[in-house]
């Protein structure tokens, strides 16, 4: 008998001396692998940062063996969360200013702007988040309680969507801003006083050219709690839409010496000296860091009714936004990313910017194939131009917009071109694919809102009853698939991520609940419990 147990124990042994060595194996897991039949499987391997191998929880272990084993004990698993259009850098930042996310008067921005300056004085005062459409008073703010509170501190405050400041005198003067003041491309704000202190789009820079610029150490403590936040929703990647070099090459460096893990897909702001550097310097590619695009600004954003529109906006007479590139400029640059090695991703909000930049694509992209230009936003469309999208022109969008604006939107629209407004499902069935993205700040960074907006097309209080324009609700693996391979391939990176196959990437996520299973009231509840890059726990 101990003859035959003392066998046993060696065969048991040669067996496991004959398994390959790797650095992680992944058992028990309900696994959501996103290829291309949507497969699921138990168990993976993973080696040197990839996957090796993908199956049954026997199958794997009956191959591989790791010192680092971890029973999923049935929890679900996702390819690591893409987000396809997001300002990564500018959420880091933000978390040093004055947020007024949530606020439902402009009398409580007030207060907090009172609290802040009281907890944290500053030399210029700066907040982000308000948005008036959130109030009882649905009207732009003005400058007049601003200039009582602080006659001598210059006070910024940006709006949610990043289109538009409120300031002070102070901060007016500073900028040099007066009342016969003009810039194109926005609007300065004005009443029967004078400037109100709303500054819309292209007047901003004005504010901008004067502000203190950060210091290093304050930038790459913004990129790390940018960081720090990401990881807690799963997000693996980020496309940050728009930044200039010296911020690139600072995440460069910290992702060179490990400071900082997260994948970047870096849009180059659109200022002629940094798409100058890049376009004749080529893409720049490493594991972390994807730099082969250019973020333009077409237009600006509805809720400032900066968006550019085929006809007048509904709620203001004779107005149609404005563009804050010229089109003579999207055109000429478009041209010249036409015989580059660049992408090009625009914003186009209204239904005119929309369609000038779809046709600017078209044209220069002719007998150019698998360009794989972005439209950032695609959030109003006229009805004749859908087509355009399935010429190989990606729509990057935003679902929570949708959730965002719903309240609001038809005022700004009227009832016929909201037939054409946050259309996510025309547009996958034009394009074959949609990226999906927050673009947090201006939203939560939540992933799980995006896939529940998508889906269910409602608010976390579940508001409307029946979803909003459900004709355009996305599935739970479409949505899925937009916020990883989808959003992978819109990166020209569909073979490294967004996937759970064999040779990417061992980017994933582990949840609290099964997103593609539970109520769809549960999804914006659901927490990513441990977020993994190249097979190792992100921190």
């Amino acid at each position: 008998m101990k003859k035959i147990s003392l066998l046993l124990l060696l065969v048991f042994a040669s067996c496991e001396i004959l398994k390959e060595e790797v650095d992680l194996v992944v058992i028990n897991a309900n696994v959501y692998t996103v290829d291309e039949g949507f497969t699921q499987a138990q168990a993976f391997a993973v080696h040197k940062g990839k996957f090796v191998a993908v199956g049954s929880t026997e199958g794997v272990r009956d191959v591989y063996t790791a010192d680092q084993i971890l029973d999923a004990d049935g929890r679900t698993i996702t390819p690591g969360l893409i987000d396809a259009h997001c300002h990564f850098y500018r959420l880091g930042l933000n978390q040093q200013l004055a947020d007024f996310s949530g606020t439902s008067s402009f009398e409580e921005v007030l207060r907090k702007v009172e609290d802040f300056q009281r907890l944290k004085p500053q030399p210029v005062l700066r907040g982000m988040g308000w948005d008036q459409n959130d109030w009882e008073v649905k009207e732009f703010p003005t400058k007049k309680e601003l200039d009582e509170l602080f006659p001598e501190t210059p006070v910024v405050l940006e709006r949610v969507d990043g289109h538009a400041y409120l300031v002070n005198q102070a901060a007016l003067d500073m900028a040099g801003i007066k009342w016969n003041t003009k810039v194109d491309g926005g609007e300065i704000v004005k009443n029967a006083y004078g400037n109100t202190g709303v500054l819309i789009d292209n007047p901003m820079r004005l504010i901008d050219s004067v502000m203190p610029p950060p210091s290093l150490e304050t930038k790459v403590q913004a990129l790390k709690d940018a960081q720090r936040i990401c990881f807690n929703y799963g997000l693996t990647t980020v496309n940050d839409a728009g930044l200039d070099r010296s911020t690139i090459e600072l995440i460069d460096s910290l992702q060179q010496t490990g400071e900082l893990s997260i994948r970047v897909y870096a849009m180059v702001s659109n200022n002629p000296e940094d798409v100058d550097h890049y376009i004749y310097q080529g893409p720049v590619k490493t594991d972390r860091l994807n730099v082969r695009s250019v973020k333009v600004y077409g237009d600006g954003a509805l809720g400032s009714r900066g968006a550019v529109l085929k006809r007048p906006y509904t709620d203001k007479w004779n107005h149609y936004g404005a563009m804050v590139t010229p089109i003579d400029e999207i055109k000429d640059l478009a041209r010249r990313l036409a015989i580059s090695e660049y992408q090009m991703n625009t914003h186009a909000i209204g239904d005119s910017a929309n369609a000038l930049v779809l046709r600017t694509y078209r044209e220069v992209l002719k007998d150019r194939p698998d360009r794989r230009w972005k439209i950032e936003h695609a959030q109003v469309i006229d009805s004749t131009d859908f087509d355009y999208f399935s010429e190989g022109i990606i729509p990057s969008i935003q679902p929570t917009h949708a959730t965002s604006d719903m309240y609001w939107a038809e005022e700004r629209l009227g009832p016929d071109r909201m037939k054409g407004a946050y259309a996510y499902k025309k547009l996958l069935n034009k394009a074959d694919i949609v990226a999906l993205g927050t673009d947090f700040p201006v939203e939560q960074v939540s992933p799980f809102l995006t896939f529940y907006a998508a889906v269910a097309r409602k608010d976390t209080e579940n508001y409307p009853e029946g979803g909003f324009q459900m004709d355009d609700a996305l599935t739970r693996e479409e949505a899925l698939r937009g916020m990883t391979i989808w959003a992978a391939y819109s990166n020209f990176e569909e073979d490294e991520k967004g996937s759970i196959e064999v040779g990417k990437f061992a980017d994933f996520t582990i949840y609290s609940d099964d997103l593609m299973e539970v109520p769809l009231k549960d999804i914006p509840s659901i927490q990513a419990q441990q977020t993994y890059i190249a097979g190792r726990v992100a921190e």
